[in-house]
């Protein structure tokens, strides 16, 4: 006969052991592509403006920066992971002046209106230029996995590079005329029954998005 004390050890190891052996099923990635933020524009001093404002546009969405005084660049140009993720059902809008149908309705936005009032650099055109990149890259990524995702505005004023123009996204946005730009967002809705997570990988020259399905 086996003592009482073994084998409640006995059933607690066979236990533990077995925890531990569960496999862990790893998120299922649906969608990814990548941009290289050296080829937002073919003037490397523009092209410059273009990447910091992309970084800019990553950090607040991330919430390292909500304000222009949260700006350090040094910190903002080295290679960073951040995702954001949506419920089923959870819409996310590129900036905060939504359509009608999103009103009440979206959970998540980049937190930010692309001003120089909130750091963004202008290249002697527009302030913010290069956001409109990063929502096409997060169109297409949307796009391909299958997501409920709306461009009201296409990008075909103006080629963005390594992106399809049927994936081009016009981003504007005045915090002082809502309702002027909600045509130039970018919506996205979790369609899915779980949970989806945008994952966000700079490198310092490439910046790379996925599309997780989280488990």
């Amino acid at each position: 006969m086996i003592p009482n004390s073994v084998a409640q050890i006995s059933a607690a190891a066979i236990l533990t052991f077995g925890q531990l052996a569960s496999p862990v099923i790893p998120d299922q990635v649906v969608s990814s592509h990548e941009i290289s933020l050296e080829n937002r524009y073919p003037v490397k001093s523009v092209n410059e403006i273009f990447k910091d404002n992309i970084l800019l546009n990553l950090a607040y969405m991330d919430g390292e920066v909500k304000s222009k005084q949260d700006i350090n660049w040094d910190n903002l140009r080295k290679p960073s992971h951040f995702e954001l993720s949506l419920n089923p059902g959870e819409v996310f809008a590129f900036h905060d002046d939504v359509l009608a149908q999103y009103k009440g309705r979206f959970g998540k936005t980049t937190n930010a209106h692309f001003s120089a009032q909130e750091g963004f650099k202008s290249d002697g055109y527009l302030f913010g230029d290069g956001v409109c990149h990063l929502a096409s890259l997060i169109y297409w990524v949307a796009k391909d996995a299958n997501l409920d995702a709306l461009a009201p505005t296409n990008h075909d004023f103006m080629k963005i590079p390594e992106i399809g123009r049927e994936y081009g996204v016009s981003i504007f946005s005045n915090p002082y005329q809502t309702g002027s730009h909600s045509q130039q967002n970018l919506y996205i809705t979790n369609n899915k029954n779980k949970p989806i997570a945008f994952k966000f990988d700079y490198t310092g020259d490439k910046l790379k998005l996925s599309v997780t399905e989280v488990n």
